[in-house]
């Protein structure tokens, strides 16, 4: 038994990096789920950092984030959001990736009632990005748009696969992926089912955006070779060498000036572009959704692209005094955005959408957050939207068990985009 909630916490945990991001103590890597809650209250007063949390949480703790639309003295919505976005983008350093790249459309094809198209496109750096875009079958005209994100799941060997279904051979690891957090459904094919044009892109360092063995000098390799076999032990190793890879990323970014959250956002608007520049698609009505790493990038994307009219966070909302001093242990590095968290919290980085509507779905048993927390940025985001005088377009529900995008939250979140678009 015991070796069973240490396996689910590792596989749960992986999907923000847990166990694969490098730097993680062993006595950590196997501590089992539903010990964090008994650590936390017997540990009380204790933190990640020790002697230093208090200290490091207490720098900007006598007050509001500088550019909180919670100060009493900010009320200008349509200002703040100005103010409060180019302070983001300037924190991320969002690289400019030149224009709209050119779509070559490698197939296209029918399955699960959904007409399916396979796209690449190049950016200027790295290899192709695959994508593929799902619709109902027998429509006309224009349709309402998703941007669908995958997770991370630990697994940077996929990237689309994890939330979409193309045929009846699946990947027996996505299969399993999908059966363990998304109760067995391909989400992405099933809102498209529901009259939705979905666009699902694989992320930086993902799938086919991911680093390939033979592109790093030999004595990064941890002895491994690169290789085209699908077999899951094969995939199991690329994995655990992209997890331990993830620290040498973030700080070779760092080196060059931006951040992994500004390549995310970069990646993904240039997704956006062309998912709204579809004939296909009523731009007007585009919305983006995603469980954790998806839900990251939601969080940026729903926060600084306002041609997302709708947004759906799933298991990724805490506040940032929950990463210093609980949680960053369990996260990967994609996350940190240097002096961001003077200017802004975390939750209100979504809530420059306010009053665009927003829907945030937590899992009580998060093991990747403590549950004072997310409620505490469940409190922030609704202030924010009550101060921006549309209270009914924000919405935080909070749901049983561990880490997940189970049946009952996709099916509020597809009402929930029902509603708007």
């Amino acid at each position: 038994m015991r070796k069973n909630k240490r396996r689910e916490f590792l596989k749960t945990g992986s999907l923000a990096g847990l166990g694969v991001a490098g730097g993680v103590p062993e006595m950590l890597r196997f501590t089992a789920a539903n010990e964090i809650d008994t650590l936390t209250q017997t540990n009380e007063g204790l933190n990640l950092i020790g002697p230093y949390g208090a200290w490091a949480a207490s720098l900007h703790s006598d007050t509001l984030p500088s550019l909180s639309f919670r100060r009493q003295e900010l009320n200008d919505l349509e200002a703040w959001r100005l103010d409060a976005r180019q302070a983001v983008f300037n924190r991320l350093a969002v690289p400019d990736l030149r224009g709209l790249p050119q779509v070559k459309y490698l197939k296209k094809y029918e399955f699960d009632d959904l007409i399916i198209e396979e796209l690449s496109w190049q950016l200027p750096y790295g290899r192709p990005t695959h994508a593929i875009v799902l619709k109902p079958r027998d429509t006309q005209g224009r349709l309402p748009g998703i941007l669908a994100f995958h997770d991370h799941g630990g697994n940077k060997y996929f990237g689309y696969e994890k939330i979409t279904r193309t045929s009846a051979g699946q990947h027996p690891l996505m299969r399993e992926h999908q059966e363990q957090y998304y109760a067995g459904r391909a989400w992405a094919n099933e809102i498209a089912r529901r009259g939705y044009v979905v666009m699902i892109s694989d992320a930086f360092t993902f799938g086919s955006r991911r680093v390939m063995l033979q592109d790093v000098p030999a004595h990064l390799r941890a002895g491994l070779n690169e290789h085209e076999s699908k077999e899951p032990e094969a995939i199991a190793a690329y994995n655990g060498w992209a997890g331990q890879h993830e620290h040498v990323m973030a700080k070779s970014l760092f080196c060059a000036g931006t951040t992994w959250p500004g390549v995310f956002f970069a990646e993904d608007r240039i997704a956006l572009d062309l998912l709204c520049a579809r004939s296909d698609v009523d731009a007007g009505r585009v919305g983006c959704c995603g469980l954790s790493g998806g839900g990251l990038r939601t969080v940026l994307m729903g926060g600084l692209d306002e041609r997302i009219r709708c947004a759906v966070c799933v298991g990724f909302m805490s506040t940032w005094r929950d990463f210093l001093l609980n949680t960053s242990y369990t996260h990967t590095w994609m996350l940190y955005v240097p002096l961001l968290p003077a200017e802004l919290d975390f939750p209100e980085i979504l809530g420059l959408r306010a009053p665009l509507p927003a829907l945030v779905l937590n899992d009580n048993d998060d093991p990747l957050y403590t549950l004072p927390e997310m409620k505490r940025a469940n409190e922030m985001l609704r202030e924010v939207y009550r101060k921006a005088g549309d209270a009914e377009k924000y919405r935080g529900s909070f749901y049983p068990g561990p880490h997940k995008f189970d049946l009952p939250m996709q099916e509020e979140a597809f009402a929930w985009f029902d509603r708007w678009l």
